[in-house]
């Protein structure tokens, strides 16, 4: 059985950090569904620590079903950093996240706290934890290449990216039109891969990353579940409302998994079940994403879900810390 969070706070190197010292940076990481949220709410507890979000969908205002955005109740009263910070029209950009989680992180620490950043956005996590520099942007290749992407959907483009650069063609959605037209503007900017725009693992700042290890029928199971969940706590009613709010013209929210599904459906492309269907599919295959992504980080300690989880982590913080 996992300590009570005052006693697992008073193990020796897993403490909050004094007013004069900084505390171990910790990051949560791993697939849709395999229980971060809730381990670094955990954690949190235990060391006396604020939450960052690094999902990128979680930081739109309003999407809160579809995101699995925990409720206010299930935070225990941890103060949580970078939830709701833009409008659903608001097309998301990492570099301002950098520099948003930058601030939020270095506020908790100033306060004595530890920071405990989570989020399946691998790039984000990235970004959090200092390990990104953005190359530069050209308005006119980039409005050309969207122009494209209107046209004729992501398909072509993300053929072309297979064919310029293969290492960020499988880091990247081939649905994910955002992202492909941003690898083929900076390979077309910079004459470069996009990859090679990418950090090793030996920047940023040091971090403790502890990855929740899921079995692949039981994280199945689990992305299904979920869905349902969704669709049973009114998800299509959110999405209604969010298509009210502009929803649509969103580049990024609009294409996040479920929400992308159930506009077509409001559309008349997709029954209810259909949409239901699709993302259940959609999200298991970005969960493969995700954890392609963690994997290739040596950084990363994975532990495996189950009893005793917390425990874990806060032994794996401990001998990090000390070490």
């Amino acid at each position: 059985m996992s300590p009570s969070y005052p006693e697992a706070a008073r193990r020796p190197g897993v403490r909050g950090a004094g007013p004069d010292e900084s505390g171990p940076l910790i990051a949560v990481v791993g697939a849709t569904a395999a229980g971060k949220s809730d381990l670094a709410v955990q954690l949190a507890l235990a060391l006396d620590g604020e939450v960052v979000n690094a999902d990128s969908m979680q930081l739109y205002r309003g999407m809160d079903v579809g995101t699995a955005k925990l409720t206010p109740p299930e935070r225990k009263g941890v103060p949580h950093h970078l939830l709701d910070v833009w409008e659903v029209t608001r097309t998301a950009s990492v570099a301002e996240y950098q520099d948003l989680a930058g601030a939020a992180i270095a506020d908790i620490e100033r306060r004595g706290k530890v920071a405990v950043v989570t989020g399946g956005s691998g790039l984000y996590i990235r970004a959090a934890l200092g390990d990104l520099e953005f190359p530069g942007t050209d308005q006119q290749i980039r409005d050309r290449l969207e122009a494209e992407l209107g046209a004729d959907g992501p398909g072509p483009l993300y053929a072309r990216l297979q064919a310029a650069d293969p290492a960020a063609a499988a880091a990247i959605l081939p649905g994910n039109g955002r992202r492909i037209v941003r690898a083929l503007e900076v390979i077309e900017l910079s004459g470069r891969p996009f990859s090679a725009t990418l950090p090793g693992y030996d920047g940023g700042r040091p971090a403790i990353q502890l990855g929740v290890q899921v079995e692949r029928p039981e994280l199945d199971r689990r992305i299904e579940a979920r869905v349902d969940r969704m669709w049973a706590a009114g998800f299509a009613a959110e999405v209604r409302d969010l298509a009210a709010r502009g929803l649509r013209d969103g580049r990024t929210a609009s294409r996040a998994l479920g929400y992308q599904q159930l506009l077509r459906c409001l559309d008349g492309e997709l029954t209810s079940d259909q949409a239901r269907e699709e993302t259940v599919r959609a999200t298991r295959r970005f969960a493969r994403r995700q954890e392609s992504w963690f994997r290739r980080d040596p950084r990363v300690q994975w532990l495996a879900a189950g009893e005793g989880l917390l425990d874990r982590a806060l032994s794996a913080v401990a001998a990090r810390t000390r070490a």
